[in-house]
């Protein structure tokens, strides 16, 4: 029985895999498991995967009506140019191509996680301290920051919230208030102790 770990997913997945390599395989049909026992046998014998070295974590995707598996190099100790070679010599059989050269190829490209907005600015000493004033004055914020959903959701909590430090905090989950939670920044021992070595 292999411990091999065969997981399902998608072409928005690989998409997101920019920082990865890897090699697929395409058209593989049938029971994925045997595919990968094959694989990690054959590539054993031409002296492509070294030291017991195993390609354990693969995953399998659909894309144009075919099923396709990708086995990352993460992990893994690997003979490259002897597998760019095996690639080539196979491609009429598997269809062997890069992760780094499909993605871009087949499924437009990769795409880069896009950061969550930051949550903008606002003081609440010294403002009028009508909950309603306050609330537009964040309402505003959030509208010229781009988060217009975050507006309206923060609108409908605080409108039906019939606390006004309740209401406050709300507001100061959706924009940055002396309110909201500080987050401490780790301290790195690490820094400290190369200091002291170089003096």
């Amino acid at each position: 029985m292999s411990d091999n770990l065969i997981k399902q997913i998608t072409t928005d997945d690989l998409r997101r895999m920019g920082d990865q390599e890897g090699l697929i395989l395409q058209g593989c049909g049938g029971l994925a498991q045997e595919w990968v026992d094959g694989i990690n046998e054959l590539l054993t014998d031409a002296g492509i995967l070294l030291d017991g070295s195993k390609f354990e974590a693969a995953s399998t995707f659909q894309h144009d009506g075919v099923t396709c598996l990708l086995f990352p190099f993460e992990n893994v100790k690997l003979n490259i140019g002897k597998l760019a070679m095996w690639r080539l010599q196979t491609h009429d059989q598997f269809g062997g191509t890069w992760l780094s050269d499909y993605v871009p190829n087949r499924l437009g490209g990769f795409v880069k996680e896009q950061a969550p907005p930051q949550k903008p600015k606002m003081e609440l000493l010294g403002r009028d301290g009508n909950i309603f004033s306050l609330m537009g004055v964040a309402s505003q914020l959030l509208q010229r920051a781009g988060m217009a959903e975050q507006n309206r959701e923060m609108i409908e909590r605080v409108t039906s919230c019939d606390d006004y430090y309740k209401a406050l905090n709300i507001i100061s989950e959706y924009v940055e208030t002396e309110l909201s939670p500080k987050i401490e920044p780790q301290k790195s021992t690490k820094k400290k102790a190369r200091n002291t070595h170089e003096r």
